[in-house]
């Protein structure tokens, strides 16, 4: 208890720093009202949409495109990833085209997409595949092609197939990498959907914020504020959910199965 109370400090710690920065440079004027309001505006602002409802249908509307999005992304990038694993050879067929797009911003996309697609979910849904999939594919393949040799000896006298391997020894081993690329690529989906929305959508926060500061100019400051506030929050829950996920017993079949592999050496 005492141990999780103190890993619960820093973070804790660390958000309460930035809210006292922010209400000690709004409290002493250094930027103006318009430019970043104080802490008690905004929550205020925040709560009382909270209670209206007016803002859940665009957290909800948001979060259903992120995670429609995250997880095509996320389908896409394990097959490849698993593909790469057992059939190495596989990877020159298409190696280059996942390097040219991954270098190509998905933001930057959205004009072509308009015109394929129209303003639509289609377009929404494949620039957040285009943002999540590369962080994504990139850490499952390190997972899957970096497991311990030894490891996969003790699978071969065991007799077992290369699709059994993948399964009982690979696919424990390369849990953790495929967490990471998880966590960046729900963070990359986040970013892209707001950005999406602000350019191609009448829904969602992206459009919360951006018709906030088009219609309501005087009022953008608190608005826009707490749109930005809800994704925050979205990223922190995230980066709890997933830490739980990894902290704890889900994945003790990985170490306890390594653990009695590596004894048999």
């Amino acid at each position: 208890m005492k141990h999780r109370m103190k890993r619960a400090a820093a973070p804790l710690a660390g958000i309460g720093a930035v809210v006292l920065v922010w209400y000690m440079v709004s409290r002493l004027g250094l930027l103006s009202a318009y430019v970043l309001p104080p802490p008690s505006k905004v929550l205020q602002s925040f709560f009382r949409m909270l209670v209206s409802g007016e803002i859940w249908k665009d957290i909800y509307i948001s979060f259903i495109r992120v995670m429609k999005g995250f997880s095509i992304a996320f389908g896409l990038a394990f097959c490849l990833g698993m593909l790469r694993a057992l059939l190495p050879a596989s990877g020159r067929y298409y190696e280059y085209v996942v390097q040219f797009f991954r270098n190509v911003p998905p933001l930057s996309m959205i004009p072509l997409l308009i015109l394929w697609c129209g303003i639509g979910e289609i377009t929404k849904t494949v620039i957040i595949v285009l943002a999540s999939f590369f962080p994504m594919y990139l850490n499952i393949v390190k997972g899957f092609t970096g497991c311990d040799k030894k490891l996969l000896e003790v699978g071969d006298m065991f007799g077992y197939s290369k699709g059994r391997k993948f399964l009982r020894i690979v696919l424990p081993y390369a849990s953790a990498d495929i967490l990471v690329g998880m966590r960046i690529g729900l963070g990359y989906s986040w970013r892209a959907i707001i950005g999406a929305e602000m350019v191609a959508a009448s829904t969602g926060l992206g459009h919360m914020i951006l018709f906030a500061q088009q219609m309501f100019p005087d009022i953008y400051n608190i608005s826009g504020s707490h749109g930005d506030e809800q994704i925050s929050l979205l990223a922190v829950c995230e980066k709890i959910i997933l830490n739980l996920i990894k902290g704890r017993e889900i994945f003790a079949w990985r170490s306890k199965f390594l653990d009695t592999l590596l004894q048999i050496l």
